[in-house]
Parts: structure tokens; sequence; C-alpha cells
């Protein structure tokens, strides 16, 4: 049993296959071709941050692949309050056969994948985003086809996506430029859990432009995470001059796409001539979210696919 917690708890070649399933599921969708492997199968989505694109594409997909869904919110379950973390997992696991996890601390989704009978899947916490790196990189690829020796720009917040780009850069041989300003680091020790990683996967600039030139990729997210809204005036105006806008976008390579995880802010992590222009792929993006993840569950109750 696999659990999949963070980017790195997969390999290489289990991303390729992914990715090559993916585009497999995805293109039955596209043909309206019926495909149940998971029928008779249950999904617990268990949600304490809100969600739009997490909700939906995991939902749609479970039913689209044959299972059903059972959906928690912080109503209904709050992971270590009404009852302890570890009690919530061993019940919930006897229940259904995946549980897709939401919250704030990656400690809390750790400490039920401890303890539960089903592989557990990371929908987002406060360190680390992988379902969504896993449909941003499955876009790259769809548009530009390898992603390796590539150059991804990440411009803003060394949050939970730098985070999550950095371990992928390390595992499938590409490199980030990260640029955020002075305070919003990314924490190396957080991104790769004290452990050894390629030398080169990923280099930081200090001015947003170097970052971004000659990359492939360019990418950002909003300037204010969930559950830091607290910190949003100090951030307006920290990160001012990290807003990906049309000179960013120039220095680039002439062939460069443009991602974001959504929600944008138009006007302030991004311009809205970026967003909305021909270099950006977000839609897809967005709708990549729910293939690669039927994808994913899929591996992680039926294995590989022959």
């Amino acid at each position: 049993m696999k659990h999949y917690l963070q980017f790195a708890d997969l390999g290489a070649d289990e991303y390729n296959y992914l990715f090559s399933r993916a585009a497999i599921i995805k293109g039955k969708f596209k043909s309206y071709e019926k495909y149940h492997p998971l029928a008779d199968r249950t999904l617990a989505m268990i949600f304490e941050k809100a969600s739009t694109r997490t909700r939906v594409s995991f939902e749609a997909g479970m039913y689209q692949m044959g299972g059903s869904v059972v959906h928690l919110t912080t109503g209904d379950s709050q992971l270590g309050r009404a009852e302890p973390i570890e009690d919530s997992a061993r019940v919930i696991s006897r229940m259904t056969d995946l549980v897709m996890i939401r919250t704030f601390g990656q400690d809390k989704i750790a400490r039920f994948a401890e303890f539960s009978r089903v592989p557990v899947i990371n929908g987002l916490t406060n360190e680390f985003h992988p379902c969504q790196i896993m449909a941003d990189i499955f876009t790259y690829i769809e548009h530009r086809g390898s992603i390796t020796g590539k150059t991804v720009a990440w411009v803003g917040d060394g949050n939970n996506m730098a985070n999550t780009w950095l371990q992928a850069a390390d595992l499938l041989g590409f490199t980030v430029h990260v640029s955020t300003p002075g305070g919003y680091e990314v924490d190396e020790k957080l991104a790769f859990g004290g452990k050894p990683h390629r030398p080169g996967c990923y280099k930081v600039f200090a001015n947003p432009m170097d970052a971004c030139r000659d990359a492939d990729l360019v990418t950002t997210d909003v300037w204010t995470s969930m559950g830091y809204e607290a910190e949003n005036e100090a951030r307006r105006k920290a990160f001012a001059d990290w807003c990906v806008d049309a000179e960013m976008m120039a220095v680039a390579k002439p062939d460069a796409l443009f991602m974001h995880c959504l929600p944008a802010h138009r006007g302030e992590e991004v311009m809205a001539d970026v967003i909305d222009g021909p270099q950006s792929v977000v839609w897809d993006e967005a709708e990549n979210r729910m293939h690669v993840q039927k994808a994913l569950m899929e591996y992680l109750l039926l294995g590989r696919i022959a």
C-alpha cells in the first residue's frame, strides 16, 4: 500500500507511468468512453480547507471511474478535535477504500496515514500540494513534451507550491528558478525533508526578471495563501514587485507557458494580459487536476494497468 502525501513519495518511473495513464484516461473522457475500474470503491474526502478545484476534480473523477464519494467538512469531521486523528483514521479507513485530505499542517495528514488501512492522498497542506504539481507537469508535457532539462520560473511566495516544485525538479531532472521577496524564501529543509537533493535542481534569484530569463515555464500563486489572511496587507507591500507581467514573460523563451494553480487575483500576482493571454494554459492546467488524479487513484488502488 502506498500513500501520496508529498511529491517525493513516488519515483520518476512511477510519474512517467502516471503521466502516460493520465493521457489515456483523459482520452477516454474526451471520447465519452465509459471506464469504470473503480466500481464499488469509495473515496472519502476530508476538507478542513475550503476548495473548488480539489473537490470537483476528485469527486467528478471518482464518479467517472465508477466509484462513489463520501464528502466530509470541518462541520462533519474535525481532525484531532472531536476525536484523535489516529482514531478517525482507524474508523474511516475501515469503511472506505481511499482517503483524500485537504488540511492545514502536514503533520495531520501524516498521522492519519500512519493509522490508515487504505491509501491517503494529500489534496493540499500548508507545506505541499503534490496533485497540483503533477497536473502542472502533465500540462507542460501535453503542450511542449518532456520537462526534463527545462527551466521553470517560480515567482512569488515560497509556499507549498514552491516546495513541491523543488521536489519535482529533483526527481524529474529539471531546474526551478525561485524568486521571492525577502522573508518569504523557500525553506530547503522543509522542501527536501533534510535529505540530499540533486545539485542545481533549483537556483535562487533576488530579481524576478532574472528568474524568468530564458524560462520554459513561468508560474506563480496568490500572495496570501489560505490560513495567512492576517498577513494580507504586509504581503501586498512585500510582493509588489513580484507580479508576473508582460515584461517578465518577454524575457522568458518565446514559447514559454504561463501557469497558475488558481484562484487568481488579476493585478496582484499576475496581470490580466498574462493569465488571459496566448501563453497561458491555466484552464488546461485546472482541468488536468482531474485527469492526473484519476490516474493516481487507479494506481494506488489497482497498481499498474498492463
